[in-house]
């Protein structure tokens, strides 16, 4: 196989003109009559989160397709915060995959990732070939949702990369206990941005509006229906040990609907394994190998 090429950065218009970004990391030669990956994030991520994942599958003779939601990464920031919601995202999704030629693909979604490939495949069908869902399921646990809706969009001041990696290991080191001193500098950085002798969110903060609706006396919505179209293809199913937001009856339940759903189970961390450690990400090509 040639050797991998850099990911390229794609811009394009939504439909209200926002401009949206995705990282196309193209097949090497004669990888082109595979399926394409594509990844989608999570809430408050970017594509810059599968850059190891594509990668390996990149090597594997793969083309792979990361996007950046609204608000998120490298696109624009909405000034409406109303249109950071699932029906919006869909569509800047189905135009980004129609800009990329990307009529059928191989999914990776990274919790809101997994919904929205759930989502597809209810409301496309014949899009996805199948799906890697990262700690995430058609049931979401309420107090999982709580504990992200403290902190997202909320950001203490920090003067430099240094304090803020400190701060992710302290908030988040027990769930997380797996993560080497490398791999919790690489998710900082995944995280946070220094600009202007400041470090930023690598979002819009008004994103946290998209968790208005989760309350103590509120239970979450469920999307069984979602996950029975997207359970007629292979998938392979992540759930962090430490995770609160998938559940391990939920996990076992998916199982139990899904006949072709494989499971994996990473030790030492929560909500949303990182897919930094090779493990992992070895056991994700493994399984985009077997897709069709």
């Amino acid at each position: 196989m040639a050797s991998a090429q850099e990911p390229i950065s794609r811009f394009i218009r939504a439909a209200d003109g926002l401009r949206l970004h995705a990282l196309d990391y193209a097949a090497p030669a004669g990888g082109e009559r595979l399926l394409p990956i594509v990844c989608l994030p999570g809430l408050a991520r970017s594509a810059d989160d599968f850059d190891r994942v594509a990668r390996a599958l990149q090597a594997d003779g793969r083309r792979i397709l990361a996007l950046d939601y609204r608000g998120r990464g490298q696109s624009d920031w909405d000034p409406d915060w109303r249109r950071y919601d699932f029906d919006v995202e869909q569509g800047d999704i189905a135009a980004q995959l129609a800009d990329a030629g990307v009529a059928h693909a191989v999914f990776v979604g990274t919790s809101r990732g997994g919904l929205h490939t759930m989502r597809i495949a209810a409301r496309r069908p014949g899009v996805v070939f199948g799906a890697v869902l990262n700690d995430i399921g058609p049931k979401i646990e309420h107090a999982g949702l709580l504990r992200i809706k403290r902190y997202v969009g909320k950001l203490p001041p920090i003067p430099s990369m240094r304090e803020a990696i400190a701060l992710m290991r302290m908030t988040a080191g027990v769930d997380f206990s797996s993560v080497s001193a490398q791999e919790w500098d690489a998710y900082a950085r995944l995280t946070f941005v220094e600009k202007d002798g400041k470090v930023l969110l690598r979002y819009d903060p008004e994103l946290s509006h998209a968790l208005d609706s989760i309350k103590p006396d509120v239970a979450p919505e469920e999307h069984w229906d979602d996950f029975a179209a997207l359970s007629v293809v292979p998938i392979l199913a992540i759930r962090g040990a430490n995770s609160d937001i998938l559940s391990p009856e939920v996990f076992d339940e998916m199982a139990r609907r899904a006949p072709r759903l494989e499971q994996v189970l990473v030790e030492g961390q929560g909500h949303a394994p990182l897919l930094l450690d090779q493990p992992t990400i070895s056991r994700i090509a493994d399984f985009v190998r077997k897709c069709p």
